[in-house]
């Protein structure tokens, strides 16, 4: 069984309409709070999971590397992960695996850093990193949606260094930490499932990024297919509520966690 610890990297800024896509302000607003200028504040949470030798990160937050090219955003308070792992008695070497869900910048840029001399490097360099195949073709030719979110000093350093592995379908990363694919916000994008003492806890990354996402309807604009995304949430949704499974949001700046309940022929976060 594994032991969760929550990382949170930072912070960014991203505009409510591309957050909610077609739910009107005045009902998205009543769930996930935004500023006047109609910005809301999202968290780029990542997870270490720990069971004996096993050290798992899942995701890495945006990293520094790119500030002036994501500054739209706003990024602040932005954490290293590598320091913020000592807390756990842990260096970047001790992590086994890291599980990018997907390579969408704030999921993945603190997977590579600047060595001693500026050459980019992998942060965890006795860590495999996982990955879904589907990510890596499309950062080999990324389609014209999210060309500007995947960039490659946040990916190749690791594929050069060898330590990238692709995924093609649900897969077991070791006994208790499982990882499954989901598309529609982004193909080959994965969950990671790890189970504890306390239960099954899920990452389901920008599957359902905040607790105002649950319900089935309520997608991000910046998926690349709604309809997709709503026949898997749908799918995730419906087996998360039947095993009781704990849900880690990735972007929600207040809620870090809960469970989901059915609700007609819905779901909402459950508390």
């Amino acid at each position: 069984m594994f032991e969760i610890k929550i990382i949170e990297s930072g912070y960014i800024m991203a505009d409510g309409g591309a957050m909610f896509g077609a739910i009107p302000k005045r009902a998205w607003q009543r769930k996930y709070a935004g500023s006047e200028d109609n910005l809301c504040p999202l968290a780029m949470r990542c997870v270490l999971a720990i069971s004996g030798d096993r050290k798992i990160l899942t995701d890495t937050g945006m990293g520094d590397k790119h500030l002036n090219k994501m500054s739209y955003y706003q990024p602040h308070s932005l954490v290293g992960i590598g320091e913020e792992i000592k807390k756990y008695g842990l260096c970047p070497g001790d992590i086994t695996d890291v599980v990018l869900t997907h390579l969408h910048f704030d999921h993945c840029g603190y997977a590579t850093k600047a060595g001693e001399n500026g050459e980019l490097i992998p942060s965890f360099p006795n860590a495999r990193y996982w990955l879904s195949r589907k990510q890596w073709d499309n950062y080999r030719k990324p389609n014209r949606l999210e060309a500007d979110s995947i960039l490659a000093e946040n990916i190749q350093p690791v594929y050069d260094a060898g330590l990238l592995h692709l995924i093609d379908n649900d897969s077991q990363i070791c006994e208790g930490f499982e990882v499954r694919l989901f598309d529609g916000h982004s193909n080959g994008q994965l969950v990671a499932y790890i189970h504890t003492d306390t239960g099954v806890y899920t990452f389901p990354g920008d599957l359902i990024p905040t607790s105002a996402h649950v319900p089935l309807e309520w997608i991000s604009a910046y998926d690349i297919n709604a309809l997709k995304s709503l026949e898997e949430k749908g799918r995730f949704l419906w087996q998360a509520e039947r095993e009781n499974y704990i849900l880690i949001y990735c972007h929600d700046a207040k809620v870090q966690m809960s469970r989901v309940k059915r609700l007609n022929d819905d779901y909402k976060a459950s508390f």
